[in-house]
This record gives structure tokens, C-alpha cells and sequence, in this order.
């Protein structure tokens, strides 16, 4: 599961950034207009998560992650042609949200089959080495992005994502076995009640929410920021991105075990003020070492937030409805990293002098969400 993350992570460290940076710098479309696009994409990969979800309970998870694979390699190159020819935006648009809902249908199917083959007491420290392959495809792919991004035309940077889909459909076809076989339930809406009336789990979903707002910030907000406002290089920004990925490759499992010994909802308050901190100090930076230095917060926020929050829903989900579960949780996840970029393509637009205007509204959603985690634990006993 660690080595499929780490595929597809390098396709979408790629894709997202510098499909912001060419519409943006190349076509010359506002940030908001950018941020529309990622918005709508992020809304349909959400919905697909769902979808995903569901279907991997009805037919098993390995059909779906191997008809995701495969449909994503031929939307990715395709993607890459139409950048290559200077394609309309519309068609370059909705070929981008076509591939990013298909691969993203992978991520709950593969929560859900990680919580299939985990007790429940080793939910958090299984989560934590899936980030870490997932990280190891974070830095890696900012680092071959931005490199190709000196001397190659921005075409060649989306093949890079078909690339990693067909590794992934061979790694799939070949080494993961199934982990449940499906049940005879249909997939519509009404398969969905059952999670929809589970009132703890739509609270914490509903509150998470906030913190994938403030992730959705790394990938568009701050490569604009750091590219157009600050002026590095995008080199630079690659590496901002490689040093997320590498402290988390190096500091994900030991944090994880550490967790063992603090109550989630006190984990979840600090991941949010760490977030929140981190942030806010960007609007202060002038100089790439203190860039370096606010990345290094934000990842222990996210170092914490993640596998915490997965391992919360993979005890709250029944086995039979683990795949809604992830696909719902997975629907919240993707929307608020959807929103994140319109948020934040906005306070670019408004305040394009003033970086502190930019980064302290969003610090705030940081803060507003440690209050209401430990709201949450108060309320349902957490």
C-alpha cells in the first residue's frame, strides 16, 4: 500500500503545482481563476471518493484501485498533450479533473484496506508508514519537477503522472492481494445512510474539514506566493515541498509512536496549532532559509494530523461499511483541499502586497479548528 502512495503522490506533487504555475505565469489567468479550477476538481474527486468508497465494499478493493490506475494513465497523457499544444483551458480543465477524481478514488479504497489487515490498536502506526510512502513521493516528485521545469517544456511534467499510473497498475496487477471480497449491498445513495446518521463520525468529519482547508494552501497558495510574490526560483518551491517529504519520511514513525502516549483529541489540537503557527509565520518571510523553517512546522502539524485523524475514522467505520466511511471521510478531505486554493487564489488577488493578509485569515481557520477538536472530545467523549 506505502509503495502505490508513493506512485501516485509523485503524479500529484507534480501535476497540481505546476499546472497553477503554467496557468498562471504561461496563459496568464488570475489566481482566482486558477483556484476555480483546482476548486472544481477537488469537488469531483471528492464526490468520486465517495463513489470509490462504496463500490470498493459492494465488488472488493482491488478491482477498483486496478480500473483507476488504468483509466488515469491514458487521462494523464492525454492531459500532457493538450498542455503540449496549447489546448484551450476548458479542455485542459476538464481533462484535469477527470484524472485527478479517477486516481483519487485509490485513497479510500486503500485507508479501507489498511484498516482491513490492522487491529485497531496499531491503526495510528499503520497509517503513519503509509504516509511515509506517500512522502517519499512528495519529495521526490517537487525535486523531478522542478529540475525538468529548468530546460523541458511543462508538458513533459504531466507524463510524469501517466508514468506513475502505469507503474501502479503493474504493482497492483501483480503484488496486492484482496482484502475483502464485496457484500451483496447495492451502491447508491441509500447505501450511505448508514454512515450518515453516525453522529460522532459526521462531526469529526465535519470538523476536519477546516485543517484540509489550510492543506490545500501548499500545493497553490504557496507556489504562487513563493514563485511571484517572495521571487524564488521554482526550483526553490520544489524543495520547499522535497524538505515536507523527507522530514516526514524521517520523522513520521517515530512522532506516530510517540502519539502512543497522548489522547487523540489533544494530538489533533496541537497538529492544528502547529499548522496555524506555521503559516502565520509566512507572511514574515523574505529569505529561503525562513521559508525552510515555517515548511519545517507545518509538516510536524501534518505529521500528527494525518494518521491520527485515519486511524479515528478506521475505529469509528464497521468492516462492512469501512469503504463509505473512508469514501465520506475522503469527500471532506478532498473538498476542503479544494477550497483551500480558491481561499487562498482570493487573498492573493486581494492583498498582492501585504503577504500578512494573506496567511493570518488563513491561521486563523488553524486555531478556530484546535478550539473545536477539543469541543468534539468533550462532547462525544472521545
Amino acid at each position: 500500500m506505502a509503495v502505490i502512495q508513493f506512485f501516485t503522490a509523485i503524479g500529484f506533487s507534480v501535476c497540481i503545482p505546476f499546472l497553477c504555475i503554467y496557468l498562471h505565469q504561461d496563459r496568464g489567468f488570475s489566481m482566482t481563476f486558477v483556484g476555480m479550477i483546482i476548486l472544481a476538481g477537488g469537488l469531483c474527486a471528492a464526490v468520486s471518493q465517495a463513489i470509490g468508497g462504496a463500490l470498493s465494499d459492494r465488488f472488493g478493493r482491488r478491482p477498483i484501485l486496478l480500473i483507476s490506475a488504468l483509466v488515469s494513465i491514458f487521462l494523464y497523457s492525454g492531459l500532457s498533450v493538450l498542455i503540449g499544444i496549447s489546448a484551450p483551458v476548458w479542455a485542459i480543465a476538464i481533462t484535469y479533473i477527470a484524472g485527478r477524481s479517477m486516481l483519487t478514488i485509490t485513497r479510500p479504497v486503500i485507508s479501507a484496506m489498511v484498516a482491513d489487515f490492522t487491529s485497531k490498536d496499531r491503526l495510528t502506526e499503520a497509517y503513519g508508514i503509509l504516509r511515509i510512502g506517500l512522502n517519499i513521493g512528495w519529495a521526490a516528485g517537487p525535486a523531478i519537477g522542478g529540475y525538468l521545469a529548468t530546460f523541458l517544456p511543462y508538458w513533459w511534467l504531466f507524463g510524469i503522472a501517466a508514468l506513475t499510473c502505469g507503474i501502479t497498475f503493474l504493482i497492483i496487477l501483480f503484488f496486492i492481494h484482496e482484502s475483502s471480497h464485496g457484500i451483496r449491498r447495492g451502491v447508491g445513495f441509500r447505501s450511505m445512510l448508514p454512515t450518515a446518521v453516525d453522529r460522532t463520525f459526521l462531526a469529526f468529519v465535519g470538523l476536519s474539514l477546516l485543517l484540509f482547508i489550510i492543506m490545500g494552501q501548499m500545493t497553490s497558495t504557496l507556489s504562487i506566493f513563493a514563485v511571484d510574490m517572495v521571487g524564488f526560483s521554482t526550483a526553490q518551491y520544489g524543495l520547499l515541498l522535497t524538505l515536507n517529504g523527507l522530514i516526514i519520511v524521517f520523522f513520521q514513525y517515530p512522532i506516530t509512536l510517540a502519539l502512543r502516549q497522548l489522547a487523540r483529541f489533544r494530538a489533533l489540537m496541537l497538529a492544528s496549532l502547529l499548522y496555524g503557527f506555521g503559516y502565520l509565520s509566512l507572511g514574515w518571510i523574505t529569505q529561503f532559509g525562513w521559508a525552510l523553517g515555517a515548511m519545517a512546522i507545518i509538516t510536524l502539524g501534518e505529521i500528527i494530523h494525518v494518521p491520527v485523524t485515519l486511524s479515528v475514522i478506521g475505529e469509528l467505520s464497521p468492516q462492512d461499511q469501512r469503504g463509505r466511511y473512508m469514501g465520506l471521510y475522503g469527500l471532506s478531505e478532498t473538498t476542503g483541499i479544494a477550497i483551500g486554493p480558491l481561499l487562498g487564489g482570493v487573498l492573493i488577488d486581494t492583498f498582492p502586497l501585504n503577504p500578512k493578509l494573506i496567511w493570518a485569515p488563513i491561521a486563523s481557520i488553524a486555531l478556530i479548528a484546535a478550539i473545536w477538536y477539543g469541543w468534539w472530545a468533550h462532547r462525544f467523549r472521545a
